[in-house]
């Protein structure tokens, strides 16, 4: 076994940093360690010791939550995954631990019934990061027709009271856009949504690439 805060440290980039600082305010507990060498580092530790750090390591860095999301999703059974999941969820306090974690959850793409089940719970969490999570877990793996029905209804019965679980929604509304443009719209149309995440979706589809100057000039104009 390694010493990984040791090995974390040694990756250590002042620049990436201070970078960090800027995109994670009020948050102080990253060492500066750039994605591609955490990754690295957890690579390095055997499958057979994964669970252990998982069950008994004691997390105090960003990175070092990080790997534990990254050992979480090597899990191939269902049950076991599901259980450290939930467990994991309690622990999150920031955004990139949260998008990153949700990114490697790739098990999700063979058991989408079972997740979209699991996630439910927290659509109504009055927890920030809890309701981020099973946010971002719908613009990642559930945008498609089976449950575009079950997404906007999901959108038109919850209500989010915190920055990021805020900006989780307005991400959401942005992709939905971009692949259900006309069902998007009708739904902005409605004035469902408080007018903060109403405003920060708005500006989220502006700021897409794959949107036309003519829909962006559309929207500029709602």
């Amino acid at each position: 076994m390694i010493d990984i805060r040791k090995e974390l440290f040694s990756l250590k980039d002042e620049k990436y940093k201070e970078f960090q600082e800027k995109l994670l305010p009020g948050i102080n507990n990253f060492i500066g360690v750039r994605m591609p060498d955490v990754r690295k580092v957890s690579k390095k530790i055997p499958a057979e010791y994964q669970i252990d750090y998982i069950k008994n390591y004691n997390c105090k860095y960003l990175e070092e939550y990080l790997i534990k999301g990254l050992f979480i999703s090597n899990i191939k059974d269902i049950n076991i995954i599901l259980k450290f999941i939930e467990g994991f969820i309690k622990e999150i306090d920031n955004w990139e631990v949260c998008d990153l974690f949700v990114s490697s959850l790739k098990i999700i793409n063979k058991n989408k019934a079972l997740f979209f089940k699991f996630i439910t719970q927290y659509f109504y969490s009055d927890k920030e990061f809890e309701k981020r999570f099973a946010l971002v877990i719908l613009l990642n793996y559930y945008i498609c027709d089976d449950y575009i029905d079950r997404i906007f209804n999901i959108l038109e019965n919850i209500r989010c009271k915190y920055y990021y679980d805020k900006m989780a929604q307005a991400w959401l509304i942005s992709n939905l856009y971009i692949q259900y443009k006309d069902r998007t719209l009708y739904y902005l149309n409605s004035y469902k949504l408080e007018k903060d995440v109403y405003n920060m979706s708005i500006r989220k589809i502006m700021d897409s690439n794959k949107v036309s100057k003519n829909d962006k000039e559309l929207l500029r104009n709602i």
